[in-house]
């Protein structure tokens, strides 16, 4: 029954854990190039000396600020607005998913420092670490790889081509 259950979510899970992927290469390299900008960079050098149980606050803030986002979005589902609530719901998920993970990143060695989280991580992580390794060896998560490889591949193509034209002198 569970091996059926596995099966049956592999598909959802595969595409769901790739766009989270996706999402978080994306707004890493957006981070990353905030880092260089001095008042952000001072920013998050506060965030990184905070000590523990500040660094939780601000690593749990944005999740909590978002929750009403969460609740406009259904509300504007529920009133007739389908694409504009799934829109924002998009947009949030991926938005708050950066910036938990940036602050996670900035937080971690403070956290690790309260004792009860770095139990709770020490039991997460392998967990996580196996769920994901088993994941990426099913079969939707290999061919959503391969389409995404071959999309990525005709968008260069193409990218290519366009850019030779604009290039190429006019006749």
């Amino acid at each position: 029954m569970l091996a059926l259950l596995w099966k049956l979510i592999q598909l959802p899970l595969a595409l769901v854990v790739m766009f989270y992927e996706w999402g978080w290469q994306s707004l890493s390299a957006g981070f990353d190039w905030l880092a260089k900008r001095r008042l952000w960079g001072w920013l998050e050098a506060q965030v990184r000396r905070a000590p523990p149980y500040l660094a939780l606050l601000l690593f749990l803030l944005p999740s909590l600020a978002l929750f009403p986002v969460k609740l406009g979005a259904v509300w504007l589902v529920t009133h007739g607005q389908k694409m504009l609530g799934v829109a924002v719901l998009g947009i949030a998920k991926v938005v708050g998913t950066a910036v938990v993970a940036r602050l996670f990143t900035l937080t971690k060695p403070a956290l690790m420092r309260l004792a009860w989280f770095a139990r709770f991580y020490a039991w997460f992580k392998p967990w996580k670490d196996a769920w994901m390794a088993a994941l990426r060896t099913s079969v939707p998560w290999r061919t959503a790889r391969l389409v995404a490889r071959r999309i990525r591949a005709r968008i260069a193509t193409i990218r290519q081509w366009l850019k030779a034209r604009w290039q190429s002198p006019p006749l």
